[in-house]
């Protein structure tokens, strides 16, 4: 709170204030909840199986990878997702075993907000969310894209019965705790390493999604405030 008020902002970051705020209560919420069951979950799961768990969910998430990956006019890879997919899908057993990587058929990360920059859309302020963390404004469009393209949203919003909701919001419960319970050892290593918690995140966050964006090619940031 003694944050809250920003005397010199960072252009990328007008909203730094607010944005402290919710990170600080994102982080209240995560240690009082989704940390500890996080924790709890990597204790009882037993490592393949877990892997299992994060290949299941990866293998849904490449439905949208492989459309983003059209949309922004890379048919190859977009093919080779889609292809990927398929064998998961069905000699992966739903998933849960990643035989595509076994014959040469690599993840790619392709999301809408990607799309978006490829079609011209400005980045935008740096904002945090709550409970879901760092993103833009442009990140917030490429959310909601990705949220629709996800096939547990039908589930969740089109599901006949009362059974098919529940599945879709159980699934959508492990996902979340497997993720969080993945990233416990990175997320330890930066808390200890950074001086200012929020500007470290915010910058991973901005070279990360400019990384991806660029696919990769070396960018330099130019935004004030970030070193």
């Amino acid at each position: 709170q003694a944050c809250a008020t920003v005397p010199h902002p960072d252009p990328a970051d007008p909203w730094e204030g607010m944005n402290r705020v919710i990170l600080s209560y994102n982080d209240q919420i995560d240690k009082a909840v989704l940390k500890p069951v996080a924790k709890g979950y990597q204790w009882i799961t037993p490592k393949f199986v877990d892997t299992g768990i994060s290949n299941f969910f990866s293998n849904l998430k490449d439905i949208s990878v492989s459309v983003n990956g059209f949309l922004q006019a890379k048919p190859k890879q977009g093919g080779m997702d889609t292809a990927r997919f398929l064998v998961n899908s069905t000699v992966g057993i739903g998933g849960f075993i990643d035989v595509a990587t076994m014959i040469n058929l690599p993840k790619h990360e392709e999301d809408f907000a990607q799309t978006l920059a490829v079609w011209g859309v400005a980045r935008g302020p740096y904002v945090v969310i709550p409970l879901l963390g760092p993103s833009s404004v442009r990140g917030v469009g490429g959310y909601i894209g990705d949220t629709a393209l996800h096939p547990l949203t039908y589930t969740l919003f089109f599901g006949s019965t009362a059974l098919s909701t529940g599945l879709s919001v159980g699934l959508r419960t492990v996902e979340i705790i497997d993720v969080r319970a993945d990233f416990l050892g990175a997320e330890a290593v930066a808390s200890e390493a950074a001086v200012d918690r929020y500007i470290f995140f915010r910058s991973a966050y901005m070279q990360r999604r400019d990384y991806l964006i660029s696919d990769g090619a070396a960018q330099s940031l130019d935004v004030e405030g970030m070193d």
